[in-house]
């Protein structure tokens, strides 16, 4: 009896098989407020309840970002049913040029349900930095740019708990199933 009851306290998540990397139980993440392709504030804490896919990118981003944007769509055809059991939100790393309307003629591209967040240079240095997102502008010699930056996502459990690390290249399988772990 005192087992279970000691078992039952622990906070820690139980112990998952993922595809990708198990980050649960580190200190980084964490709640933040930016500006919804909507042009309401939102807070990372108002999606729990849902396992959350977190992507950091921008959309001028000429691969990676649509690239990981599509896995995502192709995921939620996969959930089905448990598709409206998960949210995925883009955070620019651009914003200069992601603007709320550039965000909200952009992201419903990819999935209608897709939020698309930014804010200012100050307010997304502090996500990025909570999330250990590294961001550069490479100007063009056109005086364009482009911005490189980490191309790897999150998911977080309903909990809104920091749980694993998907890596760039992720398949929509990979990508389902470890959702699913979270989902269960």
């Amino acid at each position: 009896m005192l087992c279970c009851l000691a078992v039952s306290c622990n906070p820690k998540p139980a112990a998952l098989n993922f595809k990708g990397t198990d980050i649960t139980g580190t200190s980084m993440g964490g709640d933040f407020r930016l500006i919804g392709q909507d042009g309401k504030h939102h807070n990372l804490s108002e999606f729990r309840g849902k396992v959350v896919a977190l992507f950091f990118g921008y959309t001028h981003c000429p691969d990676v970002c649509p690239t990981t944007l599509l896995e995502y769509a192709t995921v939620l055809k996969k959930l089905g049913d448990q598709a409206d059991k998960v949210q995925v939100l883009f955070v620019s790393v651009d914003p200069e040029r992601d603007t709320p309307q550039v965000l909200a003629a952009y992201i419903p591209h990819f999935n209608p349900a897709f939020i698309g967040l930014t804010g200012s240079v100050v307010e997304l240095e502090k996500v990025k930095t909570q999330y250990k997102v590294v961001a550069q502008k490479v100007k063009a010699p056109t005086g364009s740019y482009s911005v490189d930056h980490s191309a790897g996502s999150y998911l977080l459990d309903q909990e809104g708990k920091l749980r694993v690390f998907e890596q760039y290249g992720a398949d929509s399988d990979s990508l389902t199933y470890d959702i699913e772990q979270l989902l269960h």
